[in-house]
């Protein structure tokens, strides 16, 4: 079942394609459904693509893709059933297998990115299908991925090895921000950032190992922390 404000953005969603040939804007889909921010258009959007009926295009800007629509939608006026006012039926004949129907005010699904290593260098990101859950409230705007911690170089930051650590994906940092850090464009470590002059300084929180000090050029910014999994 998809909720009522799930089955109004699907509804404009298809419309606007079908009208313009292109997806509509954050800022559209938010004034359209009358909601205060676009976080919440982006918790909507992540819960129709799990149920199937979105599909979002990476690299690409607004790719937005209507898989399916909900069965309302396909039958006509007369024949819709009437259900509970905060819910609408979906058709689900020919579900993708492991499309989870959760809240979709309670988690979102990020890309799991694979281990960084928090002691030294390991070789450049690579893109992987597996995905990790993560609590909405943990998230603020912006684009986020997930990768899991090797080593024990930000231990006094109370970074442990095995962690899972959420990162803001972007280019710029503030100085004391741990970030993810490319090193001559193959190498990625998860530090703290400090800027000395011309130089970069890639600080770790860990007695045992010595600062990184790099030319600017040799060093960009992936992303920022902005929060910490744990299993016990």
């Amino acid at each position: 079942m998809l909720t009522a404000k799930q089955h109004e953005l699907l509804v404009f969603i298809d419309k606007h394609l079908r009208e313009t040939g292109c997806s509509p804007s954050f800022e559209e889909m938010k004034e359209a459904l009358d909601l205060r921010s676009k976080s919440g258009i982006h918790r909507l959007i992540s819960a129709l693509e799990e149920r199937g009926f979105l599909r979002r295009h990476k690299h690409r800007a607004r790719a937005l893709e209507v898989v399916r629509l909900s069965e309302d939608m396909l039958q006509p006026a007369r024949d819709v059933p009437r259900f509970a006012a905060n819910v609408i039926q979906g058709n689900f004949a020919g579900k993708m297998p492991g499309v989870r129907a959760g809240s979709d005010a309670e988690a979102v699904s990020l890309p799991l990115y694979g281990k960084i290593a928090a002691g030294l260098p390991i070789e450049a990101l690579r893109d992987n299908d597996e995905q990790i859950e993560v609590p909405v409230s943990l998230l603020g705007s912006g684009e986020h991925f997930a990768l899991t911690v090797d080593g024990d170089s930000m231990i006094e930051a109370g970074i442990l090895d095995g962690d899972t650590v959420i990162i803001r994906r972007g280019e710029v940092a503030e100085n004391g921000q741990i970030i993810v850090a490319l090193v001559d464009d193959n190498e990625v470590t998860l530090k703290r950032l400090r800027r000395r002059g011309q130089s970069i300084a890639l600080e770790p929180a860990n007695a045992r190992y010595e600062t990184k000090i790099l030319p600017a050029e040799r060093v960009r910014v992936q992303g920022r922390l902005v929060a910490l999994l744990r299993q016990y």
